[in-house]
């Protein structure tokens, strides 16, 4: 079968995994019933089953354990068209820990599918039972056996009002249950048993999964198959605008760009690398032009390196980030160290501004080194940075960026603001 939602024909699964059969027949289930790829939400969370992401060329949204179902009730009230298909992947653990989304998203109808990868145990972090491992079934940190029955998941959602929910055996082709599931108007939900190959089947030598079903006095089933009970989000247009009116940037400048210009700015944690990147595209939004800025640093925050992606267009952007940018900015040893890859990468038209202080890598990129360090110190390397590319493109009003400085905490260090204007004739 000639794939359509899935761009890979080696999933990231271990060798016998039921997530594997899950993927492969969520994409046939798909194709059954004539879904669209940009039609399809795909939600996940953190365990085995939330590494499927980037396999899916649907939109996919990856969340926190536990949290992919109040993920999809956000995303399905908020898009409120049953055309739309959201589907959440979510594991026996993930379950356990969100039972109360699943619970209210069933409640309220939310317009979505639930699969539950079910393999008993938290494959991810070694073995761990779930509050959904049947009695008698071993993991490697309960080797004796799970002491008590699981919850059925399965019969607390239909209890909650879902519209359709089915408990079934993952094994062989079972596309034509989850497509049912797929094409029904409200919440619906599919609990899918498996055995994990890594910590079940070693734990539980020998054991065969409908053997194992049967034992444990799991009904193989539907629940529910209700008249479909859809959410409607209620709209209203008589609220204010939840944007504070002194958060507006007015139009005041001029710009000269016909085409998206991407910058990346790569300095140390702690020296307004955020804050200059910050008052960059303000100053872009001053002179009419869209802006973004996705910053990127360490757990640690305050220590290591600290880097943004700016991209400013006249033209609206759909996207954060840029793999390939115009003008690299570099004011540090933890700056370096993070972007050179990019610095590496870099064609000749591209512009990397570096300190004078930096030892500058081999690129193919048109390099400008100044004192920024020396003359305006560390914390201050990186607004004076831009303002050099600034007087270098042009691309922008200087005034623009002068007055976003001028209205910032920096331009309280009179020492700062009387170097900047004499270096930058500002």
């Amino acid at each position: 079968m000639e794939t359509k939602f899935i761009n890979t024909d080696t999933l990231p699964f271990c060798s016998g995994c039921g997530h594997t059969t899950i993927s492969r027949n969520t994409e046939k289930a798909l194709q059954k019933i004539g879904l669209n790829l940009l039609d399809v939400i795909l939600v996940t969370d953190i365990g085995c089953h939330g590494i499927i992401d980037k396999a899916f060329d649907t939109h996919t949204v990856h969340g926190l354990h536990g949290r992919s179902v109040a993920l999809a009730s956000g995303i399905s009230a908020g898009v409120n068209n049953p055309d739309k298909k959201v589907i959440v992947y979510i594991g026996d653990g993930g379950a356990s820990i969100g039972m109360q989304h699943l619970l209210d998203a069933a409640h309220n109808g939310y317009n979505m599918t639930v699969v539950v990868h079910n393999n008993m145990l938290y494959g991810m972090t070694g073995g761990q039972p779930s509050e959904l491992t049947p009695k008698g079934f071993k993991t490697p940190t309960l080797p004796q056996g799970a002491t008590h029955k699981g919850y059925d998941i399965c019969g607390l959602v239909a209890t909650a009002g879902a519209s359709y929910v089915s408990r079934i055996t993952g094994i062989g082709d079972i596309s034509d249950q989850l497509a049912e599931a797929f094409s029904r108007t409200g919440f619906s939900l599919v609990e899918v048993m498996e055995i994990c190959p890594s910590y079940g089947v070693k734990s539980n030598p020998g054991i065969k999964l409908k053997t194992l079903i049967e034992e444990a006095g799991i009904e193989i089933k539907v629940y529910a198959d209700n008249e479909p009970k859809a959410f409607e989000t209620q709209e209203r247009n008589d609220l204010p605008s939840l944007f504070s009116p002194s958060l507006e940037i007015k139009e005041e400048f001029t710009h000269r760009l016909d085409k998206p210009v991407r910058l990346f700015l790569s300095g140390t944690a702690g020296e307004g690398v955020q804050s200059a990147a910050e008052m960059f595209i303000r100053a872009g939004m001053r002179c009419g032009l869209q802006g973004t800025k996705k910053g990127s640093y360490p757990v640690t925050v305050g220590v290591g390196f600290s880097a943004s992606n700016l991209i400013l267009s006249p033209e609206p952007i759909f996207y954060t980030g840029a793999p390939r940018p115009d003008v690299i900015l570099v004011t540090s040893e933890d700056g370096i160290k993070f972007a050179r890859k990019l610095i590496d990468n870099a064609g000749e038209e591209a512009l990397l501004i570096i300190d004078s202080t930096l030892e500058t890598p081999k690129t193919r990129a048109r390099v400008v080194s100044h004192h920024f360090r020396e003359h305006f110190g560390g914390r201050n390397a990186m607004i004076t940075a831009l303002f050099e590319y600034l007087r270098q493109s042009n691309i922008i009003s200087m005034d623009a960026l002068k007055k976003q400085f001028m209205d910032s905490k920096m331009a309280a260090n009179t020492k700062l603001k009387a170097l900047i204007e004499e270096t930058f004739g500002i």
